[in-house]
């Protein structure tokens, strides 16, 4: 009996700890999506799965277009967007933004 106990506890702390790596914060996350809100230092990005994540961005932030460092004024509704951000408390925080390599696309005016 307590060798099939001391399974039973290997096999559940073996399934638990997965979901305890996954759940803390310091590791990256790579958002790829669309830009569709920029409100001061939060952009709200579509995924490719059609969700929406909020990322911040501070002064530590880097973005760049190609191999070209930009400022974040260069951020436009419509920019496809590759995003490294870290979970930080309950927010995730942008460590890189990387903007595709052609501007964002103005709306089609109607005449």
């Amino acid at each position: 009996m307590s060798r099939q106990r001391l399974i039973a506890y290997a096999l559940g702390l073996a399934l638990l700890v997965p979901g305890v790596a996954r759940a803390h914060e310091g590791h990256v996350h790579k958002v790829l999506g669309v830009i569709t809100s920029i409100q001061g230092p939060h952009v709200d990005v579509k995924k490719t799965d059609g969700k929406t994540v909020t990322v911040m961005l501070d002064e530590k932030t880097t973005i760049t277009r190609g191999k070209e460092k930009v400022e974040a004024s260069a951020l436009k509704v419509g920019d496809r967007v590759s995003v490294d951000a870290m979970q930080e408390k309950n927010m995730m925080m942008a460590h890189s933004i990387k903007l595709g390599t052609a501007p964002a696309k103005s709306p089609a005016t109607k005449k």
